[in-house]
């Protein structure tokens, strides 16, 4: 999996270079070839999105229910929470920066919305989903929190070898052409003349959220600091060497190894260490909220559709929990939000590909932020935790 989305990086970076000089030097007649592949690819995503969050819903909240008890009770409230806590830092903080920042842009793809060049697709089909974003949301925390009491279910196998298919296709299938969809997309707003403000656009948010994840581990740390009475600066530091190899893993899952002997150092109980680490690493995804919830709102504000604090709050509470497990399946953090970013706030193909492209390009950043995140969440837990859970 590390080596996929490492390559899958490269090959994205490749995809949008490709497009925009396909969509200024090739015929229109080329360029609509793509426009049909991503017309295509663009239904099968649709149809997918629901079976996704399933697969990847039911399993992972019917084995938080394996007998952890009160500790995993309030090892994932703290990781929800500080999650939550990422999403609304990040909305406020873009929601009073961004339309002054991306203001000029906005006229910008005004001008080009108006100018009639646009690229179509030589034919469609059309790929109903056989269950809505909601109500596939809705029937797999009902199954996942059903399954989660059951110690033996001849259902929780079913649900685990669908998760296995679900990952396969994501692995396989929707991975792999998530380039060939950049590229088509990059290719449409090079060939309107719309791609030089999109990339003047990623390059300021990329610069905002790396400020944002810094902030947001600089109050975790100062939190976890002052519940331990302990220089919280020093507490960061020692958590550098897990923060810099999830920059280069780009996986919370193969950088717990690191992480756990870091948190040891920081004076974490083992016992406390050994559990919280490896959970937080699948649920808490404070980066990746971060990440997604400020791309949300940059292109709302691009594509001048209006946005309210009720509007994005029911879009974090929701996201926190439909991207639970996602971080193990390259691509699923993402994926997980996909539906949501549909249903929820409307985005289109267009803003779902750019959605994506933005995201993987600052993937490292994301995994970093939430696997440094897990350290100060084990100090927390194990001050907590300390007289009455642990022996």
């Amino acid at each position: 999996m590390k080596r996929l989305f490492s390559n899958l990086l490269f090959k994205v970076f490749l995809a949008i270079v490709l497009g925009i000089v396909f969509g200024q030097y090739l015929p229109e007649s080329i360029n609509r070839i793509f426009t049909t592949f991503n017309s295509f690819f663009g239904q099968f995503l649709n149809f997918a999105i629901p079976l996704i969050i399933m697969g990847l819903i039911m399993p992972s909240i019917a084995d938080l229910g394996k007998g952890a008890g009160k500790l995993l009770l309030i090892t994932a409230a703290i990781a929800y929470g500080s999650t939550l806590f990422s999403g609304f830092m990040t909305y406020f903080t873009t929601s009073n920066i961004f339309p002054e920042l991306l203001a000029s842009h906005v006229k910008d793809v005004d001008q080009i919305a108006d100018s009639g060049r646009e690229l179509t697709p030589y034919f469609s089909i059309t790929i109903p989903p056989v269950i809505d974003v909601m109500s596939a949301l809705a029937l797999a925390f009902v199954i996942g929190l059903g399954l989660s009491f059951q110690e033996k279910s001849s259902l929780k196998l079913v649900v685990k070898d669908f998760e296995k298919i679900i990952m396969q296709l994501i692995e396989n299938v929707i991975v792999p052409l998530l380039p060939l969809f950049i590229l088509g997309i990059f290719a449409s707003m090079s060939f309107s003349g719309q791609v030089f403000s999109i990339l003047k656009v990623f390059i300021s948010i990329i610069g905002v959220i790396f400020a944002l994840h810094i902030i947001l581990l600089a109050l975790q740390y100062t939190i976890a600091g002052a519940l331990v009475k302990k220089n919280p600066l020093k507490l960061l530091a020692t958590m550098m060497p897990a923060y810099f190899t999830a920059l280069g893993t780009q996986s919370s899952a193969a950088t717990i190894p690191v992480t756990l002997e870091q948190t040891l150092k920081n004076g974490v109980s083992e016992k406390i260490a050994g559990f919280v680490i490896p959970l937080c690493a699948t649920i808490h995804l404070s980066g990746s909220i971060m990440k997604i919830t400020a791309c949300a709102m940059a292109l709302m504000i691009l594509h001048g559709m209006p946005f309210s604090f009720a509007l994005f709050a029911g879009f974090i509470f929701m996201l926190g929990i439909a991207m639970v497990a996602a971080p193990g399946v390259p691509g699923g953090a993402i994926m997980a939000a996909v539906g949501i970013l549909q249903s929820m706030l409307g985005f289109n193909e267009e803003m779902i590909g750019l959605m994506i492209a933005l995201y993987i390009a600052m993937d490292s950043f994301g995994t970093a932020c939430n696997v440094t995140g897990d350290g100060a969440i084990s100090i927390v837990v194990d001050k907590i935790t300390k007289e009455k859970l642990v022996s």
